[in-house]
């Protein structure tokens, strides 16, 4: 199966660099090429790619906007956008994960890390792992305005059985299935199948926005600085 990827950003250097590099692999192609975020938005209405790599600072229309364009339009369910940013000064990454974003990955990545990237999102998981990553969702999710009031006990999303509440709160905490199945003592096959059940359940996009329903539930709560 052939990934199809739309690319999003001002810089036409970045854009070809990237562009040259994706259509050198035998399972990725790139299907459009776009110079800010309004252009992204009809791109992937025309093309439906599986994977927008999206810029968020561009001119006529944001990353972000565009993002919660893309995301919020049916016609797109199954395409997945991955936000490049820098971890150390886009405080923007959270609201591009709130409105749908798979995840995202610091503009200074090297190719292997971003074919990996965009690999990761169209099967389906999320960019949540690394420690920059893990600081910036829990600070920014556990905003006042991002959180609603307290949940308790299995008040907090009661579509899920007690187990797969658990797993949730683990992903919430940025621990892979490894992880998980280790401290859980169950197998990784186990967990990626509750994490799959959630998500259908909650009827969310993917790994990332399970982790944004944990926050918004009151399943889990970031710790305050």
């Amino acid at each position: 199966m052939t990934i199809r990827v739309l690319l999003a950003d001002d810089q036409a250097l970045v854009v070809s660099t990237f562009c040259m590099l994706i259509d050198l692999q035998e399972d990725c192609d790139v299907v459009g090429l776009a110079a800010n975020g309004r252009e992204a938005v009809d791109l992937a209405r025309a093309t439906h790619p599986d994977v927008v790599v999206m810029d968020i600072r561009m001119p006529v229309l944001d990353g972000l906007a565009a993002t919660a364009e893309i995301c919020s339009d049916v016609s797109l369910r199954t395409t997945k956008v991955l936000v490049l940013t820098t971890f150390e000064t886009d405080e923007y990454v959270a609201e591009a994960i709130r409105a749908g974003a798979s995840g995202f990955l610091g503009k200074g990545i090297g190719p292997e890390e971003l074919l990996a990237g965009i690999r990761t999102v169209a099967g389906g998981d999320a960019l949540l792992l690394p420690a920059a990553t893990r600081t910036l969702i829990s600070r920014f999710l556990a905003a006042p305005e991002a959180v609603g009031p307290p949940v308790r006990g299995t008040d907090a999303l009661p579509e899920l059985t007690a187990r797969e509440r658990e797993v949730v709160a683990e992903v919430a905490g940025g621990l892979s299935n490894d992880e998980i199945a280790e401290k859980l003592y169950v197998s990784p096959l186990t967990v990626r199948s509750h994490v799959q059940h959630a998500i259908t359940k909650l009827d969310v996009r993917d790994r990332a926005q399970l982790v944004v329903r944990a926050y918004q539930s009151g399943l889990v709560r970031a710790a305050r600085e």
